[in-house]
């Protein structure tokens, strides 16, 4: 009998992560709308420094990062030797986790809580415990009910993906004052560049001075770089120098890097990222409420539409769109399953589909 190895306990419970659509069978240039990318792209300097970058293909990059280390600090006022460098943040969370869960351990999160955060705990054998979220937002109360003493992480997206809230200030203050020193408090602000709320604050603030709490971002989402995969943790230089015990070496390939330092010094690029949203994703929800379906607050780059209908429901308006060409993203994994998740487009992205689900809802 020929036996096989097998994975170690709960690594085949675990669902994997399934991104957005990107084709639709019998349409050659679908409109995308799933991913919350970018819609412009990325800005012209961070494209010119990718080509530039093409002869040195043959070489390894610089494991640190060193200049692009120094120019986010730059940016944002941090530390340089605080800061960590990801394949995207989703790698961050991973090592994270990786660092600091052991079996039996548990990290909380929103009930609504990015999927990223929970895959790589599970696979640490550790528990993923989810506060309820009744109003679509992360209750800060009840993700403190939660901890105890084997909670090591606590996760919050701020804004939230996929719902679109968001927390306010003193809610993350709050919920920091609440936890134990030896529990770690993740801010996740991908979405942090698209928020004009007012009571909303950016966490890098709190982490300065906190030995508890980092901070991540990314140059997926405002600066169209979601192809070359780079996003940042700002962490306590404990957690920092943990985290690079076990981060791969090369984990930011040079024409990543060579991107990313163009496009964060590229602020024409980035206010025109932010205009089209600000300009589309209040008239995309207003069109969309007048449709008869629910539309979500959102400080990110998309809406999170609800389709109450038994008839018009969730499912019956995806197979619709993608009739007429149309991606959006089911969240069916996160227990949305009334809900579309529609990412803000170009302009003639957005007409059409407000035409389409105007055409959905009259069906």
């Amino acid at each position: 009998m020929t036996r096989t190895p097998n994975p170690k306990p709960g690594i085949l419970d675990i669902a994997p992560y399934v991104g957005g659509k990107s084709k639709i069978e019998g349409v050659a240039e679908p409109i995308k709308l799933s991913s919350n990318e970018n819609p412009l792209g990325a800005g012209e300097k961070a494209r010119d420094a990718y080509l530039g970058a093409i002869d040195r293909l043959n070489l390894y990059p610089e494991g640190r990062a060193s200049r692009l280390r120094q120019a986010v600090a730059e940016k944002h006022a941090l530390e340089p030797e605080r800061l960590v460098f990801g394949n995207g943040s989703d790698e961050i969370f991973t090592l994270l986790n990786q660092v600091y869960l052991t079996p039996g351990d548990n990290i909380v999160t929103g009930q609504y809580g990015f999927l990223a955060y929970r895959i790589s705990a599970k696979a640490n054998q550790a528990e993923v415990r989810l506060a309820p979220e009744p109003n679509f937002k992360c209750d800060v109360d009840a993700l403190i009910e939660l901890v105890d003493e084997r909670t090591r992480l606590v996760y919050l997206s701020n804004p939230a993906n996929p719902t679109g809230s968001w927390n306010t200030a003193e809610e993350i203050r709050r919920l920091h004052g609440a936890l134990p020193d030896n529990v770690l408090l993740v801010i996740d602000e991908a979405y942090a560049e698209f928020v004009v709320e007012p009571d909303w604050q950016s966490a890098l603030d709190l982490a300065r001075t906190a030995t508890n709490v980092i901070v991540t971002r990314t140059f997926s989402k405002i600066h169209g770089l979601a192809a070359l995969r780079v996003g940042w943790g700002y962490c306590p230089l404990p957690v920092a120098e943990a985290v690079d015990r076990v981060r791969l070496p090369f984990n930011n390939n040079i024409p990543a890097q060579e991107a990313a330092l163009a496009a964060l010094f590229d602020d024409e690029h980035v206010e025109r990222s932010r205009a089209l949203v600000l300009q589309w994703r209040p008239r995309l929800a207003q069109a969309i409420k007048g449709f008869g379906f629910d539309v979500f607050p959102s400080a990110g780059n998309f809406v999170l539409v609800r389709f109450p209908d038994a008839k018009r429901n969730a499912q019956a308006a995806d197979a619709f769109l993608h009739s007429r060409g149309i991606i959006v993203r089911p969240v069916g994994g996160y227990g949305l399953t009334d809900c579309l998740r529609m990412t803000v487009g170009t302009d003639d992205e957005n007409r059409a589909l407000l035409d389409a689900l105007s055409e959905f809802a009259a069906s």
